[in-house]
């Protein structure tokens, strides 16, 4: 009964339902698929959220309290234009800045995970793994945001490209995941890394790090089946 209560207090009600009611047809919205936790700033709501599979109440928590430190700087934001998939149960921590321009997509699998004050710029495509969580601080931007050429033959630059990152991913604090970034399932991310190319024919179950990121250790990653109780107990909403 005391922990019913203090989710009670915890969830952001105005948010929740403004949210639910916006981007959800009544008979989903009803549910509450989605809990708000803590302040949030929607600086759009004009775009599309889809949830793949079984909807239920929250299945989906942003701004949860799963990690070190918990308080929250009332920061967070949701710019939301293009597309926002669920493909299952998913958690966004603490002052959390998501921007999804119109056309653009972002998709995360099944328990993927945005960490504490982790900025997603998704300009054309960006895909989380199922499993797949991000640390504390980092960012994930599938844009250069401006454009870029050779002073020589003047030839420009792509601006944005599309980051698909694999299953299993235990990526570290403080990571910046660039455009064009593609990884396998069942890696391991340093903290401090930049990714920014294709790392899918180094295979998988390997260490990634350093800027940019390269091969460091192979045969090396998450045990997460032995994480995978505590991880669920405390990302999991129980409503």
């Amino acid at each position: 009964m005391k922990k019913k209560l203090k989710l009670l207090f915890a969830v952001n009600w105005w948010a929740t339902w403004r949210f639910n009611l916006k981007v959800f047809p009544f008979s989903i919205a009803r549910k509450l698929p989605v809990f708000i936790f803590g302040k949030i700033r929607f600086s759009s709501l004009d775009g599309t959220v889809i949830l793949d599979g079984p909807i239920e109440t929250a299945m989906i928590g942003i701004g949860q309290t799963f990690e070190f430190p918990s308080t929250s700087k009332g920061t967070a934001e949701l710019f939301l234009r293009g597309t926002l998939r669920f493909k299952g149960k998913a958690t966004w921590g603490k002052d959390v800045c998501v921007k999804i321009d119109q056309g653009a997509e972002f998709e995360m699998g099944h328990m993927a995970t945005l960490g504490s004050n982790v900025k997603v710029m998704c300009t054309q495509h960006i895909v989380f793994g199922e499993w797949t969580g991000i640390g504390y601080d980092s960012q994930v931007v599938d844009t250069n945001s401006h454009p870029f050429i050779n002073s020589e033959t003047k030839q420009k630059y792509p601006t944005s490209g599309r980051i698909e990152l694999g299953a299993y991913n235990a990526i570290s604090n403080k990571v910046t995941i660039m455009m064009n970034t593609k990884t396998s399932d069942n890696i391991v991310i340093a903290s401090h890394s930049l990714c920014n190319t294709d790392y899918t024919p180094l295979g998988s179950e390997i260490l990634l790090g350093g800027i940019p990121a390269k091969k460091i250790k192979d045969n090396f990653c998450r045990d997460w089946e032995s994480e995978k109780p505590k991880l669920i107990q405390n990302k999991k909403i129980n409503w």
